[in-house]
């Protein structure tokens, strides 16, 4: 069995194995440092500043003040920052937020035209929108959405494609016995923990992307997904084992594999694009969260293929046999020995699945339906370029982002997969 530092140690190496792919790491770090850093590159905020005798550094103080920890002084509760009288200030790099505007350069202001700004420094040097808001501010909001949609979709889609995907393979038809009050209770319990880990808490969810606390908000709601069904489960077995119950529910083979394939035939026979527009359409508001949702819903059943075919192979290694002959149960060596061992291939579904996933974000929000208005990403930005076709720098930057990021996410899945090829 392979050591976890081996796995690490040959996963780095498939990722820079050829210089294209070790361009593409590059590129990709410079996207996620960009994503994690947009405040701080963009912001009407300064950085620091000395204002009435007092330090302040208003984007680090407006977590705190999102968190509810800090409050702003009264003459800094108004959004006119650029209007305050500093006795010393430090702007962001783009002294611009995304949705700030700019009245005096509003119309679609061109990189190279002239622009009514007090000094070079407040300059829009991508040129404005429609509004008068600032398009280098929006490309770099925009790079945090599009990171933020490959992550959380993939990483939900990757604990239930490893999960169902794993359960197939290793399981199969025959090994998990399971009786049918035990199983419909555990079936019932799915639908539940979506609604209640995603819908129910969509409000919670939305407001910790706008003010900070996405990733505890996203732990409960995983929480919430795996607990109510497996909760119901377990009720559904124990009920099960009731005298009175024990005869009319007896334990019977559960074809797992068989019912999961089904679901992947079944999901992979609906095109993603029109079944997440179609979904979209009836929420009640929109959201960037509900576009992260539905993609990584959908976005599983690769990844599920991935693992089920590595634990066809794996389940019949000897190893495997030698842990059964020493007496571990089938669930221990499932989780312990082989799901870990099946994981290699899962990272070019996560790659090419990444990819996907903010091409289809693009897409919803270029024809007006994913986000909410106040919310900006590349799609959203192609969006505006509608409005006015002589205004190409609308069209110009955000698509040479996309086109940028999905290569650089197809580059480095395809060095995983020739690597993979050859072992």
């Amino acid at each position: 069995m392979k050591s976890p530092d081996t796995d690490r140690a040959r996963f780095w190496a498939r990722l820079r194995s050829t210089p294209s792919s070790r361009r593409a790491l590059r590129l990709l770090a410079l996207l996620l440092f960009v994503a994690l850093f947009a405040d701080f590159l963009a912001n009407d905020k300064p950085l620091y500043c000395r204002y009435e005798g007092k330090t302040y550094f208003p984007v680090l103080r407006s977590y705190a003040v999102a968190l509810g920890w800090q409050a702003w002084p009264e003459d800094m509760q108004r959004d006119a920052w650029k209007q305050l009288k500093y006795e010393s200030v430090l702007w962001p790099p783009v002294p611009y937020a995304a949705s700030e505007l700019d009245a005096r350069n509003s119309r679609f202001r061109s990189p190279f035209e002239k622009q009514d700004v007090p000094s070079l420094r407040f300059r829009h040097w991508l040129g404005t929108d429609q509004l008068g808001r600032d398009l280098l501010a929006g490309m770099i909001r925009g790079t945090r959405v599009a990171m933020l949609v490959g992550i959380i979709s993939m990483g939900l889609a990757s604990l239930i494609g490893i999960f169902l995907g794993g359960i197939a393979g290793f399981f199969g038809d025959r090994k998990l016995q399971a009786g049918p009050l035990q199983t419909a209770l555990f079936l019932i319990g799915l639908p539940l923990g979506i609604f209640y880990a995603f819908i129910a808490r969509s409000f919670q969810i939305t407001t910790a992307l706008e003010e900070g606390g996405i990733w505890k908000e996203l732990l409960i709601s995983l929480l919430l997904l795996a607990g109510i069904p497996t909760a119901l489960g377990w009720l559904g077995g124990r009920l099960e084992s009731l005298p009175l119950l024990a005869k009319a529910f007896r334990k019977r083979s559960f074809p797992a594999d068989l019912l999961i394939m089904r679901l992947i035939e079944l999901l992979n026979s609906i095109p993603a694009l029109l079944l997440i527009l179609a979904v979209v359409a009836i929420l009640p508001h929109p959201s960037i969260f509900y576009v992260m949702l539905i993609i990584g819903l959908i976005s599983w059943t690769g990844i599920a293929r991935f693992v089920r075919a590595e634990l066809l192979r794996i389940r019949e290694l000897p190893y495997i046999e030698s842990a059964r002959i020493m007496g571990f149960s089938e669930w221990h060596i499932f989780l312990k020995q082989a799901l870990p061992n099946a994981l290699g291939p899962v990272w070019i579904a996560i790659a090419f699945g990444f990819a996907g996933a903010i091409l289809a974000e693009a897409t919803i929000s270029f024809l007006g339906i994913g986000l909410a208005p106040d919310e900006v990403s590349w799609g959203s930005l192609l969006q505006a370029a509608r409005n006015n076709i002589s205004a190409w720098w609308m069209a110009v930057f955000p698509g040479l982002a996309i086109f940028l990021t999905i290569t650089v996410l197809n580059l480095l899945g395809e060095a995983l997969q020739k690597e993979d090829e050859r072992d």
